[in-house]
């Protein structure tokens, strides 16, 4: 995550406060034992590349080998979509769950890279995992949404959101027209802040996060557009919506590792977004 970017919003950011929603009584709750595990290996990954998982680097395709067999393994249609930044190849990992309607698709993304001078572990090793600890949830309860499910994994947004970019390009309007709405999470388990910031868009998914964390006594803030991959998004017209709960204190640092993550934060993150996916994709 662009670090200037969220820092000028979080000081200008002001709390907001919903009602209590309902909650569908089957909606998935995961635990620290559904996702700690995918830090963990990130952090692994990252030890034996250098010390980091950045665009162009081994580190990089490991932590895409990693997701990609995970969610494989648990009945998702995978592609990996290839171009080039600065003369190194860079990948997203893109993953359909079967049916649903595909003129309505719920996008979730979160990006897999890292900066060259740590292993991002919470910037963005967090967002990676919460959207694959969804992914997978999806396919133990096995539902049938309404909408089409997917998600995705960028590459190289650290050097400038170019993997989402590059998405987008590749995509006539009558493709991104079928967008019903892109969900965002960068930097989803950090440390220290416990402050959960909506990207307040109008899409019908921001309503839905803020209700959540109301619901448990959790404030939120309205950061509006901007930051991180839902930028290329809301730049073609896509809805856009998704949150982050700070930037936490070793952002694009060597000491982003997973002393840096507050398990319990990233445990309160996913649920929020299973919730978001159960209600906007009608599961």
């Amino acid at each position: 995550m662009r670090s200037r970017t969220l820092a000028a919003v979080l000081a200008a950011s002001a709390a907001l406060t919903w009602a209590p929603a309902a909650h569908a009584a089957e909606t998935p709750v995961v635990s620290t034992a559904d996702v700690l595990p995918h830090l963990q290996e990130f952090q692994r990954i990252a030890d034996r590349n250098g010390g980091n998982r950045a665009h162009g680097t081994r580190g990089y395709q490991e932590s895409l080998d990693y997701v990609k067999e995970r969610l494989d393994e648990a009945g998702f249609r995978t592609s990996v979509e290839e171009f080039e930044h600065d003369g190194a190849k860079g990948y997203n990992l893109i993953a359909d769950w079967p049916g649903g309607d595909e003129d309505q698709v719920v996008l979730l993304g979160a990006h897999l890279d890292s900066v060259p001078a740590g292993p991002g572990i919470s910037d963005n090793a967090t967002g990676s995992a919460a959207i694959l600890a969804t992914a997978l949830a999806v396919s133990e309860a096995n539902p049938a949404p309404a909408k089409h499910l997917r998600f995705a994994w960028w590459g190289a947004e650290e050097p400038g959101l170019i993997g989402s970019a590059k998405y987008v390009a590749a995509r006539p309007p009558e493709e991104l027209a079928k967008i019903a709405v892109y969900l965002n999470f960068d930097m989803t388990g950090s440390k220290g802040d416990r402050q959960w910031l909506v990207i307040h868009a109008g899409a019908p998914a921001t309503d839905v996060f803020e209700r959540h964390f109301a619901d448990q006594g959790i404030p939120t803030f309205d950061i509006g557009v901007g930051g991180s991959d839902h930028e290329s998004f809301d730049a073609a017209g896509v809805p856009v919506s998704g949150f982050t709960n700070g930037i936490g204190a070793c952002i694009h640092d060597a000491c982003d590792t997973i002393d840096n993550v507050d398990p319990e934060a990233e445990v309160i993150s996913t649920n929020a977004i299973i919730q978001a996916v159960w209600s906007v994709a009608g599961a």
